[in-house]
């Protein structure tokens, strides 16, 4: 697998991870292969993971390739100056911008939950093009919480179009696609101080998916038991 090299500046990398590639590797046998390693043969060096999204999550990663550029990147994720935003697809229509402040605390079996004994955590929202029942939304998260944008989403009742951990379990057949992962992608980053401005297009089957609900045709139900929008 050849990943997208979207810029490399002063030591630093910025690749498109496609879905379903893990940033670094699990713990399992067939999770070994890893954005990390397939950019460290690509460019034949060592490189440096600087932050992580998701394995189903799309779009913009960054990497260092010495130590002193990692440390810049490391501090800048730290210290929130690392403006990240991504782009989702979800269920129900979204009216207007949102701006969803709601603590986070870890809930049961790796999930996150909403909670007044969680950790302070704002996501921004807007629409961007809105379908018969479903949205596509960019979305700014101003805290770096797990799971934080997918969770703060089902809370204001708008899930993702597929999400086997907070919204519907069962993958969504729109035409000829079968989307069978969360359909979020990190379209851009942004590191004033490192000098950073980097996007990601939208990957192949989210296109699909706008294409497919520009239709007008809509979302189909989902099965019975697993309920629909706000759930």
């Amino acid at each position: 697998m050849h990943l997208v090299v979207l810029t490399q500046k002063d030591g630093l990398v910025a690749v498109a991870k496609p879905p379903g590639l893990l940033v670094i590797p699990g713990r399992n046998p067939e999770d070994q292969v890893c954005a990390r390693d397939l950019l460290s043969k690509q460019l034949g060096q060592r490189v440096w993971v600087c932050h992580r999204i998701d394995r189903d999550t799309s779009g913009v990663v960054l990497f260092a390739l010495d130590e002193k550029a990692h440390r810049a990147a490391s501090m800048a994720f730290e210290q929130g100056l690392a403006k990240k935003k991504y782009l989702a697809l979800v269920e129900g229509v979204v009216g207007g911008p949102l701006d969803i402040d709601l603590p986070l605390a870890e809930g049961r079996k790796g999930k996150m939950r909403v909670g007044d004994d969680g950790k302070p955590s704002r996501t921004l929202v807007r629409p961007v093009e809105v379908f018969s029942n479903a949205t596509l939304v960019e979305c700014e998260p101003l805290t770096g919480r797990q799971h934080q944008i997918r969770v703060h989403l089902k809370a204001k009742g708008h899930p993702l179009l597929f999400d086997h951990q907070y919204g519907r379990k069962v993958p969504v057949v729109l035409g000829e696609l079968t989307l069978a992962r969360t359909p979020l992608h990190a379209a851009s980053l942004f590191i004033e101080s490192l000098g950073i401005e980097v996007t990601a297009p939208l990957p192949g089957d989210m296109t699909a998916a706008v294409a497919w609900l520009r239709l007008g045709v809509g979302l189909p139900s989902p099965p019975r038991g697993e309920g629909g929008t706000g759930t």
